[in-house]
């Protein structure tokens, strides 16, 4: 299984395909808009000169990582002879039903297709193909070459052969791959996001301020990270999404997004990724606390 088609030139698109190109597998990078194309190449050669100047690789690796990559803007042309295709779309099911229904249509018939999806059913994605019993979960973590853990979601009908075959694929990538069962948020983001989405009802009500939430966690609890600054890498929007998904899922009111959440995101300050979240991310000035404007 040389052949891997990626889906999404996003941010854990472009890092699932450095990923696969490093480690030798013909990737083939598909996306909609050839910017969007553009701008994952450019940062996938960033990560590498990053890589060449800490002495972990040569630059002839980074060329050779960069020559296993072809990108695509047609989806069928881009999986015609792909052995895995992994999906790293926009976390929206009706666009991963579409995506996986095309799939089973373009794919030849022995392709494993799978999906990086943080919260959504592969059970429900899989409905969307003729082939449930090759359809498996993905789920890599940001930043995507250096994180180990990749969660391994197998649906209802995902077959022991299939879950095999991704387990030794991920170990080949050096990762550690950590098998789990097809439920709302299945264990990384069931337990993660709602401790997130804690934090945020604490800023919410008034017991601290960000900065104050998220140097207890690291300093009180060893978290590398604050759950507030966190939530903005992962973008609100997504925490928001996987919160939806989990309280449809579950109908549990502890899974219910808190109204901060909400507000924000329809302010548009998703994060990093808007330039502004929790904390103010412009390159004007360091980072600050930007939510008390919407308590």
């Amino acid at each position: 299984m040389k052949n891997v088609a990626v889906i999404g030139a996003g941010t854990m698109g472009n890092g699932i395909a450095h990923t696969f190109a490093q480690n030798d597998y013909r990737v083939q990078l598909i996306d909609v808009s050839e910017k969007a194309l553009a701008g994952a190449l450019a940062t996938i050669s960033k990560n590498l000169d990053r890589m060449v100047a800490k002495e972990v690789i040569s630059e002839q690796d980074k060329a050779q990582t960069l020559a296993n990559i072809t990108t695509y803007t047609d989806l069928e042309e881009g999986v015609e002879y792909a052995s895995l295709v992994v999906e790293a779309a926009t976390e929206r099911l009706d666009l991963k039903l579409q995506i996986f229904k095309d799939l089973d249509t373009f794919c030849p018939e022995d392709t494993i297709l799978a999906t990086n999806t943080s919260s959504i059913s592969i059970t429900k994605i899989a409905s969307a193909t003729s082939r449930p019993d090759r359809v498996i979960g993905m789920h890599f973590m940001n930043p995507v070459p250096l994180m180990k853990l990749v969660e391994i979601i197998s649906g209802y009908d995902t077959s022991e052969k299939t879950l095999e075959t991704i387990i030794k694929m991920s170990q080949k990538l050096h990762k550690i791959p950590v098998a789990v069962n097809d439920y709302p948020g299945f264990v990384a983001n069931r337990i993660l996001i709602p401790m997130i989405n804690e934090a945020i009802e604490t800023l919410h009500t008034g017991v601290a301020g960000v900065s104050e939430i998220d140097a207890i966690m690291k300093l009180g609890m060893g978290h590398p990270m604050g759950p507030l600054q966190l939530a903005d890498f992962i973008g609100l929007d997504v925490c928001l999404s996987i919160l939806h998904v989990m309280h449809d899922g579950f109908k549990q009111p502890k899974f219910a997004p808190c109204p901060l959440l909400i507000n924000m995101v329809e302010a548009g300050k998703l994060g990093v990724k808007s330039g502004e979240g929790f904390y103010d991310y412009s390159k004007s000035r360091k980072a600050e606390s930007v939510a008390k404007r919407f308590l």
